[in-house]
């Protein structure tokens, strides 16, 4: 009876845990209409600040916290990332690609969707810009 009732209860474990979504693939390309959107934020101090809390949070551990491509996860990834430091490494990516690539993700770089309003993520486009502006 023991055995029975460990072999149930294994089995409704496994058929839960086998059913659960998996969370969902960055798109493997950014659609054309992406390139010709245009953003309609203008910054300010309080919207950088808060978009440079949003990178320190969700991006700096990979991108670098001056967006140099050297974040502490990327030895650990074996990954490559492009130094945003450098101006040339965004120069043929429009601002709405931008926007469609943090809002929806890039390979295995995962977008922030609908957690952050799409003003922040406007406002973190200006922000990545601006790490080659020094």
């Amino acid at each position: 009876m023991l055995k029975l009732l460990l072999a149930l209860s294994s089995f409704c474990l496994f058929s839960f845990t086998a059913q659960e979504p998996a969370a969902p693939a960055a798109p493997a390309s950014i659609p054309p209409e992406a390139a010709h959107m245009v953003n309609p934020v203008k910054p300010t101090a309080e919207s950088q600040a808060h978009a440079k809390k949003m990178y320190g949070y969700d991006c700096a551990m990979c991108h670098g916290a001056n967006g140099n491509g050297k974040g502490e996860l990327v030895a650990d990834m074996k990954l490559t990332l492009k130094d945003y430091t450098d101006s040339a490494a965004l120069k043929d990516l429009s601002d709405g690609e931008l926007f469609y690539i943090i809002k929806n993700g890039k390979g295995q770089m995962p977008g922030e969707g609908d957690r952050e309003k799409t003003e922040d993520l406007w406002n973190m486009v200006i922000l990545v810009r601006s790490f080659a502006r020094k």
